[in-house]
């Protein structure tokens, strides 16, 4: 008898107008964010008024996915499977909170660096996750 470990379902992500490009783009395994340039600020999550100035001269930007975590929390407690959740701080300098990927049971400590990867979410949707960087 084999026991598999359970799988993490993800569900879809509830999508309003102001971030669909950015889930269009992850379909197409595309980081994008949003970035002020009325006063340079990038932001996420995406909305059209930038949350520094509160200019609407707000644009989409893709990222490169390459970043460092800057804060992480390893979920175990009311969960069927456990899972981590971080704020990663992109290169580009926006804060996304997302989950990691990669790292088993282990929370990564701030300042891993981490690159992005898409994973497949029910309903065909594809959701932005970080998992640990490459050794080149």
């Amino acid at each position: 008898m084999t026991s598999e470990a359970p799988v993490r379902k993800i569900p879809a992500p509830l999508v309003n107008p102001e971030a669909q490009p950015f889930f269009t783009a992850a379909v197409e395994s595309r980081l994008f964010y949003k970035q002020c340039s009325a006063c340079g600020q990038p932001h996420h999550p995406p909305r059209s008024i930038c949350p520094h100035c509160h200019s609407d001269a707000t644009e989409w930007r893709e990222s490169a996915g390459k970043g460092q975590v800057y804060s992480a929390s390893l979920l175990r407690r009311g969960v069927p499977v456990p899972y981590c959740v971080a704020y990663v701080t992109l290169d580009e300098g926006v804060t996304m909170m997302s989950d990691l990927v990669g790292f088993g049971d282990v929370t990564p400590p701030v300042g891993t660096r981490v690159r992005v990867q898409f994973v497949a979410a029910e309903g065909g949707a594809m959701i932005p996750m970080f998992g640990p960087m490459e050794k080149t």
